[in-house]
């Protein structure tokens, strides 16, 4: 098993650089300003959020993350969004259905169900793992992050993502948003099966 992890993380960091692989300015400073804005998102949150919202929260920042990619990872995932700044301090939505699929060089990941989805892609980035795609309203039909304008900021049916994945389990994961386009400043996607 282990042996099958380090010959994984080495064969992702050695495949050559494609188009997804290349970060918008945009989406650098937002990775650059990950702990900023989720240590000001999570004290509005904990200032202003419902108990039961809280409890969630919580839950869903609990445990240590382990080394990102597993072959178990693969499959439908149950997510769920949480919302923090912005607008409101705190909004948890109900669970939505997800899905990470292995491509070879990462996973794609989907959010299926919801009025906002997202697609995109997995990879590691200079240590941890990132997710590149893009949000869309259900009804749109997203381009891949590659193909978005170098001055796209979103129009609100379609938006960049950029978000830090953290394994805790097969069972239990979550994608972390640093100031996404709309609504909020830092989503978290709770995933869960």
């Amino acid at each position: 098993m282990i042996r099958t992890l380090v010959a994984a993380c080495l064969y992702l960091t050695a495949l050559p650089a494609t188009a997804q692989d290349t970060l918008r300015p945009q989406e650098t400073l937002r990775l650059d300003r990950f702990e900023e804005v989720a240590g000001e998102a999570l004290l509005r949150a904990f200032q202003t959020g419902a108990p039961s919202d809280l409890t969630a929260l919580t839950s869903a920042l609990s445990g240590t993350p382990l080394v990102a990619f597993d072959e178990g990872l693969g499959g439908d995932w149950n997510c769920r969004t949480m919302k923090l700044g912005g607008i409101s301090g705190l909004v948890v939505y109900s669970p939505f259905k997800c899905r990470l699929t292995f491509q070879g060089n990462g996973y794609l990941f989907e959010k299926l169900s919801g009025s906002q989805r997202t697609s995109g892609f997995l990879s590691l980035r200079d240590g941890r793992a990132v997710y590149v795609g893009v949000g869309y309203v259900t009804g749109s039909t997203p381009p891949a992050y590659a193909d978005l304008a170098a001055d796209f900021d979103g129009d609100g049916e379609i938006q960049p993502d950029i978000a830090v994945f953290e394994r805790i389990s097969n069972q239990r994961a979550r994608l972390m948003f640093p100031a996404p386009v709309v609504e909020s400043d830092f989503d978290i996607l709770e995933l869960t099966r």
